[in-house]
């Protein structure tokens, strides 16, 4: 929903409509297969999965309201021409009009560029409180990172962490990686050379969505982690290059990662958006991308608007950077982020991280149920 049209109220506008009001002034009917298909009565759905007993594909497209009444405050009794009545929460009508079309309920994305100060540190422990996973999960969903200091320094509490956020995704990597640098390397992360921003592993469908990264221990003086805001790239790079932008947003790249076991592949723009034209993730990683043999003109097009996406990624104004030492965890939205680090000498000491990858929906969920814990209702109502 647009900024500006807040849904403010529920109203009845007549002996069978039933409107939403909003902050501009402006008012919508609800249209009563919306309604009806939001029916959560024992003959509507299954009153303990909370599913539709109903297709809401067979109700009558001709459906409409024949009366509306308010039989007490902040309740709407709805007669429907299929012979139904339901009641309906004004508070659950209200709250789901106020999502946008994308339907996220969640704390929305804060754009963040170098500058970027405080860090979202926080303290980790085994048990956190309620509370304190909420405000773990609001710097996430926020930033998309938060670094967890004092995680134990043993092998495999990543996966432990993980855990606490969502299912870990295994890979080709295996449930949990080792990212270190090795004599025979399958993957330049697990060498010393620096490592320009990038997102993790564009060639498979679908990417990994979040990543966690811990320190077990970091001996050497380089090795810095760096972090990227790619939705504050994008939209500064769309806000001054409409055509680059547009390019990005409309070229299909092909990813591709190769070993001796594994060949994987996917296609993805660099920019991807949603239906409604708003920034959905980030795919981007020049060490593995291979644009299609388009057109010259759309070659040329492709190559000028990557230099300039890409400038602006590695640029000091947009990137972070951070050590993490011995018990700190990063974990970020792979995405949303692009991550790197410096170069280092592997003659200095030994620098040993542990990661896995969980799915982007899982602190998402979390954070849905612990607000929902908060408020005390055991379930989302719509109507009884």
């Amino acid at each position: 929903m647009a900024s500006g049209q807040r849904p403010l109220g529920l109203r009845i506008t007549g002996p069978a409509e039933l409107t939403l009001q909003r902050s501009d002034g402006s008012e919508q009917a609800l249209h009563p297969l919306w309604l009806r298909e939001r029916c959560t009565d024992a003959a509507s759905i299954d009153l303990k999965t909370r599913q539709r007993l109903q297709d809401p594909s067979d109700f009558d497209p001709e459906l409409k309201l024949l009366a509306v009444s308010q039989p007490a405050a902040g309740i709407f009794r709805v007669r429907f021409s299929d012979g139904h009545e339901a009641s309906f929460e004004a508070a659950a009508i209200l709250a789901e009009a106020a999502l946008a079309p994308a339907g996220h309920d969640c704390p929305a994305a804060k754009l963040w560029d170098g500058k970027l100060s405080p860090l979202p540190r926080m303290r980790w422990c085994a048990e956190p409180g309620d509370a304190q996973l909420e405000s773990w999960l609001e710097s996430f969903l926020e930033l998309g990172f938060v670094i967890l200091e004092g995680v134990p320094a043993e092998p495999g509490m990543v996966l432990k962490v993980g855990a606490q956020f969502g299912f870990v995704r295994e890979t080709n990597f295996g449930a949990l990686f080792n990212v270190r640098s090795t004599p025979e390397a399958t993957d330049l992360a697990y060498t010393s050379v620096a490592l320009d921003p990038h997102t993790d592993n564009p060639y498979r469908t679908p990417v990994p969505g979040i990543q966690l990264l811990h320190c077990l221990v970091n001996e050497t003086s380089g090795g810095l982690s760096t972090l990227v805001d790619g939705f504050a790239v994008a939209q500064a790079l769309r806000a001054s290059h409409r055509e680059a932008f547009n390019v990005l947003a409309s070229t299909p790249v092909r990813f591709c990662y190769t070993d001796a076991d594994t060949e994987l592949t996917a296609s993805a723009p660099p920019i991807a958006l949603d239906a409604s034209g708003e920034l959905a993730a980030i795919h981007f990683s020049p060490r593995l991308d291979f644009v299609p043999l388009l057109p010259p003109e759309r070659l040329e097009a492709y190559y000028r608007a990557r230099r300039l996406f890409d400038a602006r990624l590695r640029a000091a104004d947009f990137e972070i950077r951070f050590l993490l030492g011995n018990g700190d965890l990063v974990m970020f939205d792979n995405t949303r982020l692009l991550h790197g680090r410096t170069g280092f000498d592997p003659a200095e000491g030994l620098r040993h991280l542990q990661g896995c990858y969980i799915d982007l929906d899982g602190p998402r969920s979390l954070y849905r149920v612990l607000r929902r814990r908060a408020s005390g209702t055991p379930a989302v109502r719509r109507s009884a």
